[in-house]
């Protein structure tokens, strides 16, 4: 049997202290070949990196993935995909964390491929078939179902999905034959577009508001045709004005240097860039920095407590702040660390 890892060190160590009692004056061997590596040391990288997430991986799977890459000592992402979806995945490094849940109540974008008649258990391709319907749907029927599920409608959540009851993820009970009433969700369904339609399959393209299951909407879709439909592939093709466009894949970073992996990444503000920006002088940026509130004139009308981008004389993002129209002052919300990310 081969020795194990920890073997061949104490062996090493052992050796050298040995050698050192006995007074020996020899070279100190070094550490065995088939010692296993030390790990890359990590860094404290900031900023947003715009990930293709891989078919098959879990969006936490798929950062952690990004994180190697980067040696980033911190990193989050702004929102999950299931592991059968692709697509726009921001994933955040260090000081960009701070703002990465400004980005989840954002409008997102999908291209959705159903097949028509068949329902499965999960509601994609991943589960089993359960039931099965008509499909010999036409093109003018499925543009009724559409256009009747868009706007604001109401939604009920799928059991196979992260939401929580009772501190567990619903996807655990739904593994356990459990059903857990949900109770209907408001969302917006701002356009449905039919890329392709060939019976039993559908291609849409959707854009929506935050908590939209397009799974959900698939499901919905075939009701209105009286039949089922699960969905066989789902890609996330814009959220938050972020679009597919900007994406890297996870075999595309790794063939890059440090330096041209670093060159991709966004500036932590690219999160926030919804938001009003304001200017402010370096004494008001020291106090703001400080955490202390400082004295401000808005421009024009300023909204009290409104979430508002900073920035210094010199165009340095200081984070976010909110304005008091009472008091005329700024208070800080979130501050970005003042130490620069390591190079």
């Amino acid at each position: 049997m081969l020795p194990t890892h920890k073997a061949l060190l104490d062996n090493h160590l052992a050796t050298n202290r040995r050698r050192s009692i006995l007074g020996f004056r020899l070279p100190i061997y070094p550490p065995p070949e088939n010692m296993t590596p030390a790990k890359p040391s990590k860094r404290p990288v900031s900023g947003v990196l715009l990930l293709d997430k891989p078919l098959h991986l879990s969006s936490n799977t798929a950062l952690q993935q990004a994180r190697r890459l980067y040696r980033a000592e911190k990193a989050g992402h702004t929102g999950v995909l299931d592991p059968l979806a692709t697509g726009v995945l921001p994933v955040c490094f260090g000081e960009a964390t701070k703002f990465a849940q400004y980005l989840l109540d954002a409008d997102k974008a999908y291209t959705a491929t159903l097949k028509l008649g068949e329902a499965s258990t999960t509601g994609d391709a991943e589960g089993d078939i359960i039931a099965t319907g008509r499909s010999d749907i036409s093109l003018s029927e499925f543009q009724a179902a559409c256009t009747a599920l868009t706007g604001n409608i109401r939604q009920v959540p799928p059991m196979f999905s992260a939401l929580k009851h009772n501190g567990k993820p619903l996807y655990e009970y739904a593994r356990q034959g459990i059903t857990i009433e949900r109770k209907p969700r408001d969302i917006t369904i701002r356009q449905i577009a039919i890329q392709h339609f060939a019976p039993p399959h559908a291609t849409i393209a959707v854009q929506c508001s935050k908590g939209t299951y397009i799974r959900t909407l698939a499901e919905d879709i075939a009701k209105h045709l009286n039949t089922y439909a699960h969905l066989t592939a789902l890609r996330r093709t814009a959220t938050a004005g972020f679009d597919i466009a900007q994406t890297h894949t996870l075999d595309a970073l790794a063939a890059l240097s440090e330096a041209e992996r670093n060159a991709l990444l966004l500036p932590c503000d690219a999160l926030v860039r919804h938001l009003p920006r304001i200017n402010v002088d370096n004494e008001a940026a020291r106090k703001l920095r400080f955490g202390q509130t400082a004295p401000y004139t808005p421009n024009g009308s300023l909204k009290s407590n409104t979430p508002l981008r900073a920035y210094d004389e010199n165009g340095v993002f200081i984070g976010l702040v909110a304005y008091f129209s009472h008091y005329g002052s700024l208070k800080t919300i979130r501050l970005m660390n003042t130490v620069p990310a390591a190079e």
